[in-house]
């Protein structure tokens, strides 16, 4: 599958077979190259390579197709519990410009105290097993390939079972990990000792793969009270964070602080966040910064979400962003959308492409409030810090409630998070190591007693049992499913007919799930417009009907719903009827033809009609019509008589008549459409002309049928029309 055409599907089963035998291809993080670039008629200072294969912006079709790459890692996170779907996600995400794919865990899995086997579905994220990573890791060497950039792999090394995952990953190929013992004890109530001793473990093994690590800091901004006031603490956080990792043996360049904007707009967002971002950065110059939005005040509202993504980007802009994560509405609506992990990724990449190089043109003042209040940010972090200590550590303070307390240090709400030293997930499970402690295998934290076997043994204990699992992937046992009921292969088997069967469903998050989303708008409260929308979805013949977002426009006035339910039917592919594509020809090639050859135009709206907005689009070079292609037109308006077209194409010596029609009472659209053809005959002058009918009600096959050339519907852009008219002129000239 390493040819993999973008017209063609990835196949899961033909990625798991033989999984038991695949090992990954490489192994550590990738960052991107950076480089200023010319790329198309534009100069780029802060950017990386662009992409072999790709969807670019929208935009980008009026911008010669250019997909300009950001210079930072860009992230999407990936959660639908069935790692088979996820892989179609990751594959899109790519062509869109991720090359960090973030896979979430199950919930719960920090407090399994072993490794899971098979691929059993998850809630809230996937299970992480052997494998799944397998077949994730092989499907995202196909899909590196075929973008022609390296995708780092991500999940999470936390929980009890810490040191086994991290070797797990080590084994698998996994690229990146979240690793912060932090996160263990203060949000899962894992026993302090137990956390930081596995952590050391882990991270060391972590260290041996070249792994990129993220901690875990930010959750203290999205679980206290008031969130801006914990900025203090969240660099105390990152600093115990950091040098553990480094005194773990993470390089410098391998750890990145998971920084997020402690406030979201209607705060006065930038006052409050960019202090804080200057003071973290200035703190942690020598570690990588992984900057994230903030999902605390995040609701169901994609707009909302979108504007706060793109308020913290502009922070990652006027700092810096070695990592950028996107996040986007699922976590309000608790559903991760196909749609909204692609949008996301979009809406970083035009953000930081619009804003490349923006601190060449502004400055970050050196005086006034963002310096003094980054300074005081910094003097109460250094304040908590030497309390901390003075308290006698980490643990005490953690069990005095010093952290996520909604008071801005020093002041002290006393809602922090207590925990027991003594007590927590795992408490006395750790013990001393015996002074004959064994342990000859790599990357092994701490006294593993084989320097007594020689020198040679220190750096690879592994060596005295002629190598371990990370030299020999071999050695590693691989088990497949475990679960009769609940594995890939049934999974499989119950959408096969999606993939093989000619049959579509809309979807969601999963294949076929045949989830669809419904916009509505009620003039009433909200309860009511609640209760309507329900009822609603319905009488649409949806099933499972949820709302999923419900904004008041007007306390009586107006409410907006959207609700999501599920369709019972399935689309056969060959019944449908496909669009007809419309042919487009590069702007220089048809604005080539037309100095050769002069084409002119007349226009307008034909009969009683006095809609004029589309024809002007299509015409006018303000709107891209085909003025911009050097084609001249002549407008004569709107409720044109049939016969004027015919009759000012004579008299401008035109060759080309373009003629709106929107109304289509009485199929009045399609007697003028005949009505010009015919006009034209009678006139002697048909073959001379090219007829174009369009309209909001008009298809290319309604119009041919009526015998013009061609008709333009919805969508239509000045380029199309231009594109056919050279065409048929060259035809005209060739019978000539």
């Amino acid at each position: 599958m390493n040819n993999i055409k973008p017209n063609e599907k990835l196949d899961v089963r033909e990625i798991l077979k033989d999984i038991e035998h695949y090992h990954p291809q490489k192994r550590g993080w990738v960052w991107r190259d950076i480089s200023p670039q010319k790329i198309g008629q534009f100069r780029y200072e802060q950017v990386s390579p662009s992409l072999k294969r790709f969807v670019p912006l929208p935009s980008s079709r009026s911008l010669g197709n250019i997909d300009p790459q950001p210079d930072c890692v860009v992230t999407t996170e990936i959660a639908s519990g069935r790692f088979e779907d996820d892989i179609r996600r990751m594959r899109m995400a790519a062509y869109h410009g991720a090359d960090h794919v973030m896979v979430i865990r199950t919930a719960g899995q920090s407090h399994f105290d072993g490794l899971l086997e098979g691929t059993p579905q998850g809630i809230g994220g996937i299970p992480v097993t052997r494998k799944q990573l397998r077949a994730q890791r092989k499907a995202l060497d196909i899909i590196e390939e075929e973008v022609g950039r390296p995708i780092n792999y991500h999940s999470y090394v936390s929980g009890v079972a810490g040191p086994e995952i991290a070797v797990l990953f080590t084994e698998e190929g996994v690229n990146g990990a979240h690793q912060d013992p932090q996160y263990n004890v203060l949000y899962r109530n894992i026993n302090a000792i137990r956390s930081f001793v596995d952590a050391a473990e882990s991270k060391h093994i972590m260290a041996y793969a070249n792994m990129a690590q993220i901690d875990g800091a930010h959750n203290a901004n999205a679980t206290a009270r008031d969130a801006w006031k914990v900025m203090p603490e969240l660099l105390v956080q990152h600093a115990i964070n950091s040098v553990f990792s480094e005194r773990s043996g993470i390089k410098k360049e391998n750890i990145a602080l998971s920084t997020v904007p402690p406030a979201a707009s209607p705060t006065p967002d930038i006052k409050l966040n960019l202090p804080y971002a200057v003071a973290l950065r200035e703190f942690f110059s020598d570690y990588k910064m992984r900057a994230q939005m903030n999902t605390k005040y995040m609701d169901s509202s994609t707009r909302e979400a979108t504007v706060t993504h793109v308020l913290n980007l502009l922070i990652s802009r006027l700092t810096s962003a070695d990592i950028q994560s996107t996040i986007t509405p699922d976590e309000g609506r608790n559903v991760p959308w196909h749609i909204y992990n692609i949008e996301a990724l979009d809406t970083a990449k035009q953000a930081l492409v619009g804003m490349d190089d923006l601190l060449s043109m502004v400055g970050l003042k050196d005086e006034g409030y963002l310096v003094e209040k980054k300074r005081e940010i910094q003097e109460r972090a250094v304040l908590m810090l030497e309390e901390i200590i003075e308290m006698g550590g980490y643990f005490e303070a953690v069990e005095a409630g010093m952290f996520v307390d909604s008071g801005e240090y020093p002041g002290r709400n006393g809602d922090g998070i207590k925990r027991d030293i003594n007590g927590g997930v795992g408490a006395n499970t750790v013990v001393k190591r015996d002074k004959r402690y064994m342990a000859p295998v790599t990357a092994h934290f701490g006294y593993n007693n084989v320097e007594q076997y020689g020198k040679q043994y220190v750096e690879e204990p592994s060596k005295l049992i002629d190598g371990c699992t990370f030299e020999h992937p071999d050695m590693i046992t691989f088990i497949d499913e475990l679960d009769e009921t609940d594995n890939v292969y049934l999974r499989l088997d119950s959408t096969e007919k999606y993939r093989s069967g000619g049959l579509l469903k809309p979807e969601v998050e999963w294949l076929g799930d045949g989830t669809v989303t419904v916009d509505l708008f009620f003039p009433t409260d909200i309860r009511t417009a609640e209760a309507a929308a329900i009822q609603t979805g319905k009488k649409m013949n949806l099933e499972n009907v949820e709302i999923i977002h419900k904004e008041v426009l007007h306390p009586s006035e107006g409410t907006r719903i959207q609700l999501k339910g599920v369709i019972d039917f399935d689309i056969k592919i060959d019944d449908l009827k496909l669009p007809e594509v419309v042919k487009s020809h590069s702007e220089d090639d048809v604005i080539n033809y037309v100095k050769k050859h002069p084409i002119k135009v007349v226009a307008g709206t034909a009969g009683n009609d006095e809609h004029s907005v589309g024809i002007r689009e299509v015409l006018d070079i303000k709107h891209g019509g085909v003025e911009k292609y050097g084609i001249a037109y002549e407008y004569l308006g709107t409720s044109v008589p049939i016969e004027k077209f015919v009759d000012a194409a004579i008299e401008t010596k035109s060759q080309v008549i373009m003629m709106s029609t929107i109304i289509s009472h009485d199929e009045v659209h399609y007697k003028s459409m005949l009505k010009l053809h015919n006009y034209a005959v009678e006139k002697g002058v048909r073959d001379q002309l090219i007829l174009i009918a369009g309209g909001t009600q008009v298809t290319p096959e309604i119009a041919r049928k009526n015998k013009m050339d061609q008709g333009f519907g919805r969508g239509t852009k000045g380029i199309h029309i231009a594109s056919f008219v050279i065409d048929q002129h060259k035809e005209m000239m060739d019978k000539k």
